[in-house]
């Protein structure tokens, strides 16, 4: 959501931070509304003075007897208390539209973000590692002879339909031991608060960072009214919603994980094969709640947390920094990793981090007390995947595989497969 008084106080700047995002000329109709909201406003309030003052002369006409005075200035009352009713109306009917076309509009971008049109336009600022060089071909994961006896997508299709998967035996523990180790590094190594969060929200929720009303048709909603969270971000963020809290607690930082769940609306024939696009996946998820001075610092911080998941499993990856036209809807500045999958012979996207500035928190109303006492301001708010668990499995699996079609398996997992370092061919561990 953004501020009506900045963009009332400087629509150029606005206009300006919208059209590296591809919107020309956005506070034309924002300030068309508003102009006619406070339109209204001042005529409720200029109606109610004179509906008042009459209301005073009326009691003066009837001590005197004059009637003719009491009824002319009762019916200025009655008069003066339509308009007020008019007035109002108006004007919370036009404070709708304002707001909803404010809750439209995507964040403005941080000044050292790149413009661009697409991904073509992002810009990589950080590769770690080197890809294996492999004296065989390598598969994809759903391909590797160690992994076919535990992933099963014609059973989860029978289930669901596409775009499922049912793991089993070591797949499904490799998948388990993996969420494990990064909550356990997040926590331990990192700081942050592991969490357990519902995955069914309120609308409120949802609107408060951002899926709603714009994305509705992404997420799943149950026939009572609840969403299926798309990330933890949703709850997660939402600890402080409606909420002041003391600068002292400042930052908050959290990290879940979950189940999530997405309708892909948008993907219709990406990425179909294997688990790399699921309507169900897992992910630990990092959100951090900052003072305004501290949220850009923390998203490189938080950058770091991620990308210090794939170096301790020794996956080779790529940071790269979105462009304007590639940025999502509430970000200001958002760094994506991709992890490096032999199979497809190219990097993907494992993790995505943003700095959301105010945004998310003007929709929520979460502010804080600053310690010297001043005037309550808005939080600032950062997500970021810490990571996809499905993806990670998938990097896991293709990095470490095997001419024979075994998969060697990286050394921080070991400790919780109780010493296993080995997916053998046949779908064992060893």
């Amino acid at each position: 959501m953004h501020d009506i008084r900045a963009i009332r106080e400087n629509p150029d700047a606005f206009d300006a931070a919208l059209a590296r995002r591809g919107m020309e000329n956005a506070s034309a109709p924002i300030l068309e509304l508003d102009e006619a909201r406070r339109a209204r406003i001042h005529a409720a309030e200029t109606a109610q003075a004179e509906q008042n003052q009459a209301s005073k002369q009326v009691g003066a006409a009837k001590a005197k007897g004059d009637d003719a005075e009491f009824e002319r200035l009762r019916a200025l009352v009655g008069d003066k208390k339509a308009e007020v009713a008019k007035m109002q109306t108006e004007a919370k009917e036009l404070d709708r539209k304002l707001t909803e076309l404010l809750s439209s509009l995507p964040n403005v971008p941080m000044d050292d973000v790149p413009d661009g049109a697409d991904e073509d336009d992002n810009v990589e600022i950080k590769r770690w590692g080197s890809p294996a060089s492999l004296d065989f071909q390598p598969a994809e994961h759903f391909d590797i002879a160690g992994v076919k006896p535990g992933m099963d997508f014609e059973s989860a299709a029978k289930l669901s339909g596409s775009r499922f998967v049912v793991l089993q035996g070591a797949v499904a523990r490799i998948h388990r031991a993996l969420a494990q180790f990064m909550i356990d590094t997040h926590v331990e190594e990192n700081g942050l608060l592991e969490t357990w969060t519902p995955v069914l929200v309120r609308d409120d929720m949802m609107y408060g960072t951002g899926q709603l009303p714009k994305f509705g048709e992404d997420s799943y909603q149950t026939t009572n009214g609840w969403w299926l969270v798309p990330t933890a971000e949703v709850p997660l963020t939402n600890l402080v919603n409606g909420d002041t809290i003391d600068e002292t607690t400042l930052p908050r930082r959290y990290a879940a994980h979950t189940q999530c769940f997405r309708s892909e609306a948008g993907s219709a024939g990406k990425d179909t094969a294997g688990m790399l696009r699921q309507h169900q996946f897992e992910k630990v998820e990092m959100v951090s709640i900052t003072h305004p001075d501290r949220s850009r610092d923390e998203l490189d911080r938080m950058t770091g947390c991620a990308e210090g998941i794939l170096e301790k499993l020794n996956l080779p990856y790529r940071t790269i920094v979105l462009c304007t036209g590639d940025m999502g809807f509430g970000a200001r500045r958002t760094h994506d990793i991709e992890v490096w999958l032999p199979g497809q012979n190219t990097y993907r996207e494992i993790s995505s981090v943003s700095v959301c500035g105010d945004f998310q928190a003007r929709r929520m109303n979460a502010r804080f007390k600053p310690a010297d006492g001043g005037k309550p301001q808005f939080v600032h708010t950062l997500n970021g995947s810490g990571l996809a668990v499905g993806r990670c499995l998938i990097a896991v699996l293709e990095n470490g595989q095997q001419a024979d079609g075994s998969v060697r398996l990286p050394e921080a997992l070991h400790p919780y497969l109780r010493g296993k370092t080995m997916l053998q061919a046949d779908g064992t561990l060893a």
